[in-house]
């Protein structure tokens, strides 16, 4: 079976490449590189370098390789710049996405999509852990763009028949367990990451934002799932649509508990042998004391099984990916 995996070159896409690799699928990648890195694919895998916005060459993709499912990672996924640039998200995020979906049609082929959503699309709310009926209010430009490429594919669904699983997922840490593959960049926002790389010095110090919110420490709660852990759910779910399992479903992608700002930093202290410089500051807007999901249903549906769940191995991989790639990609 041949998967076109969109945006591969980044960093869940190309944890998704290798797994699917290890699980016997050809793979091909299209990816415009603005954000991923064609270093990180595997020797072999065919790169069309490209993005959605170029809809005729998403087409000839489709055709050359004869896809029989398509994974969608393809997206801008800052939240504070999408609210500043929202028109580029919409563009990019929502006009791309409708693009895939048309060339899908116009194969006259169903091919089962696998669409990397986020839990920003629930936006703030008081579930804990959070189901995947709860409901969908997002309040970020990002979020919005997420929500409605799902409606879209929604709709695809409806009426013509698009086999779908949309994969919702939480925070998303860690690097390879062989350490040649890991987040790369341009901007951090992701808490472990930047806790690294403050411990190599490129930065001078960690950002604790609000130390009051009603948890047992007192900073947010979050949950996290490790890179490769997310690319299997992947897998899984291409497996499910090939096989007809099902041709429709949405699945939260976490572990089902989280752990605070406070654990998490008190955790690369500990694995990095350094204590990095904190300061603590007032809460961020819209931050919620916890955000975590409800992961039974892709546990019960799909057979997903975290291999790396503990802090200390997230902690530890992205630590080795970080320590001897301190530059990325980048030599």
């Amino acid at each position: 079976m041949k998967v076109l995996v969109v945006g591969g070159a980044g960093y869940i896409g190309s944890h998704t490449v290798r797994q699917l690799l290890a699980a016997g699928y050809e793979v091909a990648v299209l990816d415009n590189l603005s954000s991923g890195h064609a270093a990180a694919l595997p020797n072999g895998v065919r790169l069309f370098q490209s993005d959605l916005l170029q809809p005729e060459q998403l087409t000839q993709a489709l055709a050359e390789i004869q896809a029989d499912a398509v994974i969608h990672f393809a997206a801008r996924i800052e939240v504070g710049e999408s609210m500043c640039e929202p028109l580029a998200y919409y563009r990019n995020n929502v006009v791309g996405s409708l693009n895939l979906l048309q060339a899908i049609q116009e194969t006259g082929r169903r091919i089962p999509l696998v669409f990397s959503s986020t839990a920003a699309v629930y936006g703030t709310t008081d579930a804990v852990p959070i189901p995947e009926d709860a409901p969908l209010r997002p309040e970020s430009v990002y979020g919005q763009t997420k929500r409605m490429t799902e409606d879209m594919i929604h709709a695809a669904h409806a009426a013509y028949g698009q086999p779908y699983t949309v994969l919702r997922y939480f925070n998303v840490c860690g690097a390879s367990p062989e350490g040649d593959i890991g987040e790369a960049h341009s901007s951090q926002t992701h808490l472990i990451e930047l806790a690294c790389l403050t411990a190599l010095g490129k930065r001078p110090k960690m950002m604790v934002f609000g130390t009051d919110y009603p948890t047992p420490d007192g900073t947010c709660i979050r949950d996290y799932v490790h890179v490769q852990d997310l690319a299997d759910a992947h897998v899984l779910a291409v497996g499910a649509l090939l096989d007809g399992r099902h041709d429709a479903a949405t699945y939260n992608v976490g572990l089902g508990h989280g752990f605070s700002v406070r654990e998490v930093l008190d955790m690369v202290d500990e694995v990095v042998g350094v204590r990095l410089l904190r300061e603590e500051a007032e809460r961020r807007p819209g931050d919620p004391p916890q955000l975590v999901a409800d992961a039974s249903r892709i546990r019960a549906e799909l057979g997903f099984e975290p291999q790396f769940p503990e802090l200390r191995q997230m902690v530890g991989m992205a630590w080795m990916w970080h320590r001897t790639h301190p530059n990325g990609f980048e030599f």
